[in-house]
């Protein structure tokens, strides 16, 4: 039996690029890009009041909660409060940030398809006030 050339041993978790999120991020990369599905899939976790900055995603995004509390928010709408079992389906282009809220980790499977589009576009980061609201 042949072994698929994405399958390999697991892989370590990375800190979040300090240029694309606010606080302590971790992303573990569960599917690699340039396999059959052109799909890229990541285990990340927030620690608390950890954000990433608004971004967009050229091909969408599907976020899985599988841990704790956090948010997710799309320029000009109210943030939604994600707890496990949640998923949100998030359309081309949409500008969104989302992270954990201040006092409980978050954890979600990132699913990022037709990877070869390009994962994302980032923008600024998540204000205080902008966070602090999504509290409210």
């Amino acid at each position: 039996m042949s072994e698929h050339p994405n399958h390999s041993a697991p892989a370590e978790a990375r800190r979040g690029a300090a240029e694309n999120f606010t606080g302590v991020a971790f992303a573990t990369l569960v599917v690699a890009s340039g396999g059959p599905t052109d799909c890229v899939v990541g285990d990340v976790t927030f620690e608390p009041g950890a954000r990433n900055h608004w971004h967009s995603h050229p091909a969408g995004q599907i976020l899985v909660v599988t841990n704790g509390a956090g948010y997710y928010q799309e320029k000009g709408q109210p943030a939604r409060l994600l707890r496990p079992g949640d998923a949100v389906s998030i359309a081309p282009g949409v500008v969104h940030w989302h992270g954990a809220t201040a006092t409980s980790l978050f954890t979600h499977y990132a699913i990022n398809p037709n990877a070869s589009w390009g994962l994302a576009d980032w923008g600024a980061p998540v204000t205080d006030e902008e966070y602090q609201a999504a509290h409210a």
